[in-house]
């Protein structure tokens, strides 16, 4: 297991870009959505439904696939997801309905849950303890290009075209992430894998599931990524229908927002050896709630969208190091299954993302139902911070 400072750029840019599929499933046709919704003479709760069971294909695909590399190994399942994804991603370009529509995206959350949790897995093979949080904080620079290009990129083409050829251009990246999944060796020797049959798997998610050194970081993240999730989902219609901003605007105001995630995952990989990641957890969940308290405030002073744009920056930004470090924390202890531990930390990451979010808009994609969401589940992460391990990671 590597521990050197000195990563290859090719891994990080490899496993950075097969860490994207969940904003690239979700964000590269968000400023369409409000016009995916009208073309499929759909409601805005089924358009955001299209969101919505994308994410339980990325949380459950994530639990399939994980346990199952833990026992074959990682490269193959990785390949085959992918390619599957860019399939199912060119499917959902002539999709007849919303029905049919929903079924695909579904169909592609399973299978751009394998670039994640394997990615994720890979990282765990090779690297642990500190050295882990840096890698997990470089990947984020990379994986947070993503939200950053993906709402511009779907803004711009909107130019000239519909929402049918962003799911075309989702497919074209899916392609291009397949290339370099080939350029990446299996990390997970057969000397390493579990060959007790899907018995053992299962006792082994099991074990992971009942740690606590697991649970309480994969909780804090979970509800910190809702928040985010919370704004991917209904920040098209507040922002486009509520405060008036085109679609071009609001690709513009996404890729700020994402811009830092980028940044912040920089300082967290600059910080992580002196601090740790516990203490930049902390700090970014407290970051996290100050934002959110802010964005009630100006939702409810006042209709100027300048009041919700910076604590939405402020909130966004923080997953920038809760991901990373979270990630680090919760799969320390966990180098022996570390296929299903990435699965679980997945799982638990989109269904509070799939499921609070449509929940809270079904009296309509509003500011305040926005704002406050947000604001309950940061306090929430803030809640559970208060019990994570005062220790840096296990170097095991």
């Amino acid at each position: 297991m590597a521990e050197s400072s000195r990563v290859p750029a090719g891994r990080v840019l490899a496993l950075g870009g097969l860490s994207t599929f969940g904003p690239l499933s979700l964000d590269l046709y968000l400023p369409a959505l409000p016009q995916l919704t009208g073309a499929l003479r759909t409601t805005e709760a089924l358009g955001q439904a299209s969101m919505s069971v994308c994410m339980i294909g990325l949380a459950a695909g994530q639990l399939l696939v994980g346990p199952l590399t833990d026992r074959t190994g990682r490269r193959v399942p990785l390949l085959l997801g992918v390619a599957l994804f860019a399939l199912s991603a060119a499917l959902c370009a002539v999709a007849p309905s919303i029905e049919v529509l929903l079924v695909l995206r579904l169909l592609t959350g399973l299978t751009g849950a394998t670039g994640i949790v394997i990615a994720r897995a890979m990282v765990r093979d090779l690297y642990s303890g500190d050295a882990a949080a840096r890698v997990f904080s470089l990947l984020m620079i990379v994986s947070g290009a993503a939200p950053v290009l993906a709402p511009v990129i779907g803004s711009q083409l909107m130019h000239v075209t519909d929402w049918r050829g962003l799911f075309l251009a989702l497919a074209l990246i899916g392609a291009v992430l397949f290339a370099a999944a080939l350029t990446q060796r299996e990390t997970l020797p057969p000397e390493r894998r579990h060959t007790g049959g899907f018995r053992a798997t299962g006792r082994a998610v099991v074990t992971v599931a009942r740690d606590r050194t697991f649970l309480v970081p994969t909780l804090v993240l979970s509800l910190i990524c809702c928040a985010m999730f919370t704004y991917i989902a209904m920040g098209s219609y507040v922002l486009q229908e509520g405060y008036g901003l085109n679609a071009q605007a609001y690709g513009i105001v996404f890729a700020v927002n994402a811009l830092g995630i980028v940044a912040a995952g920089r300082l967290s990989a600059a910080l992580v050896r002196r601090l740790g990641p516990v203490r930049l957890l902390w700090a970014a969940v407290g970051v996290a709630v100050v934002g959110g308290a802010a964005l009630v405030v100006g939702v409810f002073a006042t209709d100027s969208v300048w009041a919700v744009l910076p604590p939405l920056f402020l909130v966004v930004s923080s997953v920038g190091i809760v991901l990373p470090n979270g990630t680090a924390l919760a799969l320390a202890g966990q180098g022996a299954v570390a296929g299903s531990a990435s699965a679980l930390l997945g799982l638990s990451q989109f269904a509070f993302g799939a499921l609070v979010p449509p929940l809270v808009s079904t009296g309509g994609a509003t500011a305040p139902a926005m704002a406050v969401t947000i604001l309950a589940v940061a306090l929430a992460g803030g809640i559970a911070a208060l019990f994570l391990p005062r220790r840096r990671p296990s170097r095991s």
